[in-house]
């Protein structure tokens, strides 16, 4: 069985997973997945026996529209939040990927150069295992968008993403995934 089959059944056999993909669906947001960690740690439960939404802690929808103003993303979002059912509307956070050169250097301290696509965000995420985006299409399928491959996934380990230079929260952010899973082998940088 290839690694995206492994990912396919651990995220269909995830309900939560399936209710948030389905809804996103609906939304027919343009070239949209949801991606980081309510994909990666439902792997990572799978992997180390927990429950499927263990650590969990929102469901990161992105979509590229190429209208950069924030009424047009405004509009995505109620949208969102009133068709996700409680308690996901809390946890879903609908974001246009053509905005965040907008205001990531003033969040995360870095600079960001203007996006394409959404799977193009992907190639930028501080490590490989959290570059992986999916999407229930039409006819069911999930299309899954992986561009450094799922291995670092299954593998449970933590490098930096080979494209980008280390990110400001590389510390807090490989503190945080082994404080919840232990498992977690993290390659420093060097």
């Amino acid at each position: 069985m290839t690694l995206e089959h492994r990912l396919e059944d651990i995220l269909r056999a995830a309900p939560s997973m399936m209710t948030v993909l389905a809804a996103a669906r609906e939304l027919d947001l343009p070239d949209w997945m949801i991606v980081s960690g309510a994909v990666y740690q439902r792997v990572w439960n799978h992997l180390t026996g927990r429950e499927p939404d263990y650590g969990v802690r929102d469901y990161d929808v992105i979509y590229f529209d190429p209208d950069t103003s924030w009424d047009a993303e405004d509009v995505f979002i109620k949208r969102a939040a009133a068709l996700f059912p409680p308690p996901l509307a809390e946890l879903v956070e609908v974001r246009n990927q053509a905005r965040v050169h907008l205001w990531f250097e003033d969040h995360f301290g870095e600079p960001y150069e203007p996006l394409s696509t959404s799977a193009e965000a992907l190639t930028r995420f501080v490590a490989p295992a959290f570059c992986v985006g999916v999407r229930l299409e039409p006819d069911d399928r999930l299309t899954i968008h992986a561009p450094f491959g799922l291995e670092d996934l299954f593998a449970m380990t933590l490098r930096p993403n080979p494209n980008r230079g280390l990110a400001k929260g590389w510390v807090k952010t490989t503190t945080s995934a082994r404080a919840r899973w232990p498992e977690v082998m993290v390659v420093e940088p060097g």
